[in-house]
């Protein structure tokens, strides 16, 4: 059976592990980043084998959000510049503002929600017990027998 030392304990070693998450992904993500979604490079060569297309993610500023900033530089040896011109307008790329730290708190205070009904919830089925005890009366049915 859990014991309050247990549910206190696990209680302790979670807020423990919360504070040390926003501190190791700090450096995972940026807030601003310029996304740019083209067709693959047999779109260009006329090829119709291939119809992905490529994502290219860059942290740059939103003056260089472009295909020439962005994606050119990535495929310099994969395209000639001549077909540069020919693949660019067929690239959308935007620009991306976020804010991760408001994301992170509010991930943070469902987390906490969820964590106080879990423990709201092991207090009932503890209290359950004691709260439904049978109380044992001799009571017999009275009966008219008239």
């Amino acid at each position: 059976m859990f014991t309050y030392r247990y549910i206190f304990n696990c209680t302790i070693i979670v807020i423990f592990l919360f504070t040390l998450i926003p501190s190791a992904s700090l450096q995972s993500y940026e807030d601003k980043r310029c996304k740019c979604v083209c067709p693959s490079l047999t779109s260009v060569s006329n090829e119709t084998d291939n119809n992905e297309r490529w994502l290219f993610i860059e942290n740059v500023p939103p003056s260089k959000c472009n295909c020439d900033g962005v994606v050119l530089p990535r495929l310099k040896d994969k395209i000639p510049l001549s077909k540069g011109p020919e693949f660019c307008p067929r690239c959308e790329c935007k620009y991306e503002n976020r804010n991760t730290a408001i994301i992170k708190v509010v991930v943070i205070i469902v987390i906490w929600v969820i964590s106080l009904l879990v423990v709201y919830m092991l207090f009932l089925i503890c209290l359950d017990p004691l709260l439904n005890k049978r109380i044992k009366n001799s009571y017999l049915e009275h009966t008219n027998e008239e």
